[in-house]
């Protein structure tokens, strides 16, 4: 289920929902239409499982980088060159489904809204929380307002992302995540 699952976050992070068709997910799972059908009730139900494994495959990786640092600024530069290099090359390209939902989506569906929102908000509180751990270990600046400076990140962790789907150099990401680095001083 796994694997069918990437193919569908695939082919939905590259053409959205509602440039998917039925033949599409077939193609990108692996599976015929009457097999989608007995494991999810329609193209939304795959929709929604996918973008929850999106956002749980994320959320680990992410947390494996943040757990190889040590001071709330450095976790925090980890979560900007993750985004950044998220937004860089074919994986750019393909674009965020979180994002792409947001976008495409939030206005129509209250249940793809409600996990487009908590994930956004998760990441929110996180850059929160790292930059007022990064107060504490001297390595943020006192006079830095967490909650501003914490929606200003996640502000630009999802526009580097929008950004990438016109493809952008690795040079040009890097330097938006280190000048929002300077929030920090």
């Amino acid at each position: 289920m796994d694997v069918a699952l990437d193919g569908a976050i695939q082919i939905f992070r590259e053409r959205g929902y509602q440039g998917t068709s039925l033949g599409d997910l077939g193609s990108a799972m692996g599976l015929t239409a009457g097999s989608i059908y007995k494991a999810f009730a329609d193209k939304r139900a795959v929709f929604l499982a996918a973008l929850e494994r999106y956002i749980h495959l994320r959320n680990d990786q992410l947390q494996r980088l943040l757990d190889a640092e040590q001071t709330g600024r450095d976790k925090v530069r980890a979560i900007l060159r993750f985004y950044a290099e998220s937004a860089i090359g074919d994986e750019g390209k393909r674009g965020c489904l979180v994002v792409g939902s947001a976008v495409d989506l939030l206005a129509f569906d209250d249940e793809i809204a409600s996990h487009v929102v908590a994930s956004l908000q998760r990441t929110e509180r996180l850059l929160c929380r790292l930059i007022r751990a990064g107060q504490t270990d001297g390595s943020i600046a006192s006079a830095v307002d967490p909650d501003a400076t914490g929606l200003a990140l996640l502000s630009l962790t999802q526009g580097l992302r929008v950004v990438g789907k016109v493809g952008r150099s690795r040079a040009h990401m890097m330097a938006a995540a280190d000048q929002a680095m300077r929030l920090l001083d």
